[in-house]
């Protein structure tokens, strides 16, 4: 059960909430409950039965697949305001979560279990609305992953992933194995084209941190 405090929170940032009638809110109150959840700690692994699903008000958590390989890929990430839409397929649909949910940043979550999540898509049109935007905009994203492994070159996603992040702090710290697990490719490659970027000039290498030089550069390599 949510105390006031914590139903205002969520409440502030789903649109559905208030937007809903008070027996949702009601209903709402009571059934879900609050948690932190701390950085590394796996929501859930693949082959779980997900028996809640979380909506986020702080943090962020990282889906992501691994291969027979051992090899990692970023499905996408969720965080304030929302939630992940493999839990909620696998509870719409009553089978397990086919990936790895884990908290990237601690996190503070409302969770809602999966009983009361099915039966208020089925009662409620406003909860119904919400788990099919969550639904649609989320598999646009990652429709844009399966687009850019399938199709794009990987010196260009490298570029992508440094520009995106140097914008926000240069140098940008990171390990060639977290790229590598980031896009679905192996550390030795990514070694290579960082590699290849600092010999043109375009990045320097140090430990654990890249720091770019000719951000011009890395998104034109970026678009190519």
């Amino acid at each position: 059960m949510l105390d006031q405090a914590h139903y205002e929170r969520i409440r502030r940032i789903l649109p559905v909430l208030q937007q809903s009638d008070p027996q949702l809110a009601r209903e709402f109150k009571q059934a879900a409950y609050f948690a932190r959840l701390p950085a590394g700690r796996d929501v859930f692994a693949e082959g779980d039965e997900p028996d809640s699903i979380a909506l986020l008000i702080s943090g962020a958590v990282r889906v992501y697949k691994i291969g027979e390989t051992g090899r990692e890929i970023t499905l996408y990430r969720f965080g304030h305001g929302e939630s992940c839409i493999l839990t909620a397929n696998a509870i719409l649909s009553a089978q397990t979560f086919p990936a790895i949910a884990t908290v990237e940043k601690q996190a503070e979550a409302v969770l809602v279990p999966a009983e009361a999540f099915r039966d208020w898509v089925r009662r409620y049109d406003p909860w119904r609305e919400f788990v099919f935007d969550l639904l649609s905009s989320r598999l646009s994203s990652v429709m844009e992953i399966v687009d850019e492994v399938a199709f794009r070159r990987m010196d260009a996603r490298v570029a992508a992933l440094l520009q995106e992040r140097g914008r926000l702090i240069n140098p940008v710290k990171i390990t060639h194995q977290e790229i590598a697990s980031e896009l679905g490719s192996s550390r030795e490659v990514v070694s290579r084209i960082l590699e290849d970027f600092a010999d043109r000039g375009l990045l320097q290498l140090g430990r654990g941190s890249i720091d770019i030089l000719d951000f011009e550069t890395l998104a034109n390599t970026a678009v190519m």
